[in-house]
């Protein structure tokens, strides 16, 4: 007995490989995040400084007097940038203060107007300006204007390459939330196999062993090997055509020894199966379907016809249940299907590409059909 039971548990094994797949997307998207860091910083200001100081050494032709003007100017462009980005942008901008805003910007750049005039004028050149016509030794408007719109360029540049790199990050984790949403809508949805069925199942197989029947054994390997696919096929986005096709076998296999000659269930298959995958747990819910809404409702004999035909890399899936005519009393008419259809409608749109699939459903001659013609 302690084998057997070590045995069931070994499926737990995958368990392991596929945190760690999922741990490696988090850590890949993680690295994804346009995360600006120190050394950006620094490299971005060094290739700066080295741009500016070559082009005003050529204006002026003076390469001493643009690296002192630039060690000067470098320092308050730095701060002015820092200060807007990360002080004045989230506390006024971002709250919508935009007046208070532009109050802060306007003080600032008066403030560093101050600064860099005096540090200009006292420790590099009594000539401030020596681009203009004349000389300029003074604080005039000409000047202020001159190096308040110049300071305010270096900081819309610096500003628009954070809003740019937060715009790139906020993007990436929403792509990151629609991602990990539809994978677990998509986990939800593959589950919803009606807890019915096992109910019934159990139920069979109570009953089987009351009688000491033969088939007790069977029914409950079954029930074990479709309880395994349940659970781990969800693992992947695809599972193998082939053990899908196993697990409608297994269901239908448990259902005809509940429903006995009342039942007539013809299922045939042609095609290559070999190297065809398909979404998991998807044609089961067709299978589920002629069950749910056709068998079970009916008092008179019901018959289920499966065909199942592979053509180079395309399914064609055909299921049709005769529609009872004597319901059982207090079993009300789903001539839709009910929620299984719809869950398995939203699974091909969030799986797959619209030309991927064609999916038909609709009723003839008092038989429902339904006909998927999918790529594998």
């Amino acid at each position: 007995m302690p084998n057997v039971i070590k045995k069931e548990l070994n499926p737990m094994e995958e368990q392991p490989s596929l945190n760690e797949g999922l741990y490696r997307i988090i850590k890949r998207n993680a690295s994804k995040d346009y995360d600006i860091s120190y050394v950006h910083h620094i490299i971005f200001w060094s290739i700066y400084f080295i741009f500016n100081t070559l082009r005003w050494s050529h204006i002026h032709d003076d390469l001493l007097y643009s690296l002192k003007t630039n060690l000067i100017g470098f320092p308050i462009h730095i701060a002015l940038s820092y200060f807007n980005v990360y002080y004045l942008m989230p506390k006024y901008v971002y709250n919508k203060k935009y007046f208070t805003y532009a109050l802060f910007v306007l003080g600032s750049l008066s403030i560093m107007l101050l600064v860099k005039f005096n540090l200009t004028y006292y420790f590099v050149s009594t000539n401030v300006m020596p681009e203009a016509t004349e000389v300029v030794d003074t604080l005039t408007l000409n000047y202020a204007i001159t190096t308040m719109l110049g300071e305010l360029y270096v900081v819309s540049f610096v500003t628009a390459i954070k809003i740019t790199a937060d715009w790139l990050r906020e993007t990436n984790k929403l792509h990151d939330l629609e991602k990990r949403q539809l994978t677990t809508e998509l986990k939800f949805l593959r589950s919803q196999i009606s807890p019915h069925f096992f109910f019934n199942t159990l139920n069979n197989i109570y009953s089987l062993t009351l009688e000491k029947s033969d088939k007790a054994p069977e029914v409950v390997l079954k029930l074990s090997e479709l309880m395994r696919y349940l659970l781990y096929a969800s693992n992947k986005p695809k599972q193998d055509l082939k053990k899908e096709i196993d697990c409608i076998q297994n269901y239908i296999d448990l259902e005809r020894i509940r429903f006995d000659d009342s039942l007539v269930v013809n299922m045939n298959l042609s095609g290559n199966l070999e190297n065809k995958k398909i979404s998991p747990m998807l044609l089961i819910t067709f299978i589920e379907n002629c069950f749910k809404h056709g068998a079970s409702q009916s008092l008179g004999k019901m018959y289920i016809d499966v065909n199942i035909m592979i053509e180079d890399d395309v399914l064609l899936f055909k299921v049709s249940n005769t529609i009872p005519k004597k319901r059982k009393k207090g079993k009300p008419s789903s001539k839709n299907g009910g929620i299984g259809l719809s869950n398995v409608k939203k699974r091909l749109e969030l799986a797959y590409a619209k030309n991927d699939y064609d999916l038909q459903i609709y009723e003839k001659d008092n038989v429902f059909h339904v006909e998927l013609k999918i790529k594998v």
